[in-house]
């Protein structure tokens, strides 16, 4: 008899974290607020390890119900948890490097008058998450997806008295319901072609079906609608422009949320549901497109932005890119690889902006910063090791990833290929370009400025001359981005702590055997895929690719740090492409005229002035007409005239003893 891990008590105690600090937090002291976040987050953590203790003796998928749920006829789902070798990953990294960031958020939002809410929030978070990826079956696993756009909307726009915190939280929830919709119209299909949502009678379900390559049937239809579920949480084209806005949210929410786990959901999903991507090979190649083009589009992106949240919420959407081409064709294990890789650097990336964030008092804007090495050592070490990481530059964890990944398209097909060597190169030349705008130099936060982005939006967060940040109510908010008095300073230790773990994850983390460890997971579908290895064209790819990555990190040191005249002249000479990609090639506009707007004034022609005003409005106003009239006709009767009330009174007689003859007559 296989043992009871007890599962569900790795989603619930964040969950019992989230009410405390949620219903008595208020009442709390922040250390005490601090403790409920920490023991609860870093017991899910515990309880994680344990499982991974006995994981080798489990005999796998490892399943646990918990109990009933949905019954109608011979359709059931039930609340039960699935326990295989993508689960134990993404539970490592949802649990490891969340309790990190919840460690770091203590000294991040210390200040904050919210901060219990934030706590709460954060935890929350985790429990859908967890939610999400221990589901036994396709519905238990739509609730975690879900919780996590709720969770993200209340962090994204946490500080909601900020209009464009509100904004960005909403636009993250409306764009995820996209996606959501399709999600949704695949399960409906399961459901009608399958008779379960389980993931077991699913997909044995689907492996004796035919490999669909004409035409666009059932599981194409499937895969389809899966992958538009997919673009939606984990910000592919067309739905990524909610994940830059996101940044509005304080700086841990985007090392969480954006990097490490909930914008990986999409590629945790298509990397679940394999089997039905593999008999829908048409399905597979939209999603080794959507990938491809995503991760050269947001890298192009990347190089023009100066904000530093902005530059590394267009690189996150670039790196999920990736791991989509590795899903598109068939390397799931190296998408998942890159996945927890990307969880380790992209993580480090943001809390170590985060740092440098506090350090200058809640300045975003890299043409502001410069010089800091010196005054942040920890921080700019660590960010060092994140950002030659992402670069690909060997032995850091990037390298064997991304690689990966790079490997594995050039076997299917060479265009993928040379697309992300491209992209490749950019990543490179972008986060080289902000570790050289953000530490090399002088500091040049004595000339800030409010600066303003290319869509005329405040670059500059931060701060009035205290270091502190206010709302467009006009309310301190000590916790946004904003704590620096004088010059920069390093973070305190329980920011720095996470920093260095994470730096040494992002260093070691390549030599992790993943996917050795995912091979039982994915051995039938990525075996088809795979040619015959040959380990000489992969070891010139290998060079091709450091080269490419290295070329860009030359480059980005010849025009910001010897020759730091030479851009501002050639985004001058590029003119209006130039313009075109600092505003994002207008794609947000382009969605504004042709989406927003229509849906907005067509909504208030007909739903408004056509229904509101002319049905509902209408009705409710005529009738209190009509009984405003019918009361002005009685009132007249009221006359006081006792003449006029005989004369009624035998109008009256006369009508009823008309009717009784009447009725008489007409028996």
């Amino acid at each position: 008899m296989t043992e009871n891990l007890n599962l569900w008590l790795i989603p619930i105690l964040p969950l019992i974290g989230a009410a405390i600090n949620g219903l008595f937090g208020r009442r709390f002291s922040k250390p005490i607020v601090s403790a409920v976040a920490l023991f609860f987050s870093g017991a899910a953590f515990a309880l994680v390890l344990r499982v991974w203790s006995q994981f080798s003796s489990l005999p796998l998928p490892h399943y646990e119900f918990l109990a009933h749920w949905i019954r109608y006829g011979n359709f059931m789902v039930n609340f039960e948890f699935y326990l295989d070798q993508l689960t134990m990953l993404m539970l490592l990294v949802v649990t490891g490097v969340g309790f990190l960031i919840h460690i770091y958020s203590i000294g991040y939002m210390w200040e904050d008058a919210s901060y219990y809410r934030f706590f709460s929030y954060l935890n929350l978070f985790m429990f859908f998450m967890l939610t999400l990826v221990l589901a036994g079956n396709y519905l238990q696993m739509f609730i975690g997806w879900e919780g996590v756009g709720l969770a993200s909307y209340l962090l994204i726009g946490f500080w909601f008295t900020k209009d464009s915190a509100a904004s960005a939280g909403k636009k993250a929830f409306i764009v995820n319901r996209i996606g959501d919709f399709g999600f949704l119209i695949a399960l409906f299909l399961m459901v009608k072609h399958f008779g379960s949502l389980n993931f077991s009678e699913v997909f044995e379900k689907v492996g004796p079906l035919p490999v669909e390559t004409v035409g666009v049937g059932l599981l194409t239809s499937i895969g389809l609608l899966l992958m538009l579920g997919a673009c939606g949480k984990s910000a592919q084209i067309p739905l990524y422009v909610w994940l830059p806005d996101a940044m509005e949210g304080p700086t841990p929410v985007s090392a969480l949320i954006h990097a490490a786990t909930m914008v990986t959901a999409g590629v945790y999903m298509v990397s679940r549901s394999h089997v039905i991507f593999d008999h829908a090979p048409t399905a597979l190649t939209v999603v080794a497109i959507i990938g491809t083009l995503t991760a050269f589009f947001a890298a192009t992106i990347g190089i023009a932005q100066t904000d530093i949240k902005k530059v590394l919420a267009y690189s996150t959407v670039s790196q999920l890119g990736y791991m989509f081409m590795a899903c598109g064709v068939a390397a799931y294990s190296a998408g998942i690889f890159h996945l927890m890789t990307h969880a380790f650097f992209k993580g480090l990336l943001f809390l170590g902006a985060g740092s440098v964030i506090h350090a200058v008092g809640g300045n975003q804007d890299m043409r502001y910063m410069g010089g800091l090495r010196k005054y942040i050592p920890i921080t700019f070490w660590t960010m060092t090791v994140a950002t030659l990481a992402i670069a690909g530059i060997f032995p850091f964890a990037g390298f064997f990833s991304k690689d990966e990944i790079l490997w594995r398209a050039f076997q299917v097909n060479k265009v993928y290929w040379a697309i992300g060597l491209f992209s490749a190169f950019l990543t490179a030349f972008y986060m080289s370009r902000l570790w050289f705008m953000t530490f090399t130099g002088e500091y040049r936060g004595d000339q800030l400025q409010p600066a303003r982005d290319p869509d005329g939006d405040s670059q500059n967060h931060a701060a009035d001359v205290h270091g502190h940040s206010h709302d467009s109510a006009g309310h301190n908010s000590h916790g946004h981005d904003s704590h620096g008095h004088g010059d920069p300073h390093e973070s305190p230790w329980v920011m720095t702590v996470p920093l260095m773990i994470l730096a040494l994850l992002s260093l070691v983390g390549g030599f992790i055997p993943v996917e050795h460890f995912l091979e039982p997971v994915f051995a039938n579908g990525e075996a088809a895929a795979v040619e015959t290895a040959n380990h000489g064209l992969e070891f010139t790819l290998q060079i091709i690719s450091v080269s490419v990555a290295g070329l860009g990190i030359f480059l980005a040191y010849l025009l910001y740090m010897r020759r730091r005249d030479l851009p501002q002249k050639i985004a001058n000479g590029l003119g209006s492409f130039y313009q075109t990609v600092a505003h994002k090639y207008y794609i947000d506009e382009i969605y504004a005229a042709l989406i927003v707007k229509p849906l907005v004034e067509g909504s208030t022609d007909i739903l408004w002035h056509g229904v509101d005003q002319g049905v509902i409005d209408a009705a409710v106003n005529d009738s209190a007409v009509g009984a405003r009239h019918a009361s002005d006709a009685a009132r007249h009767m009221q006359s006081g005239n006792l003449r006029s009330y005989a004369g009624w009174v035998a109008a009256g007689g006369a009508i009823v003893i008309g009717y009784m003859i009447w009725m008489g007559v007409s028996r």
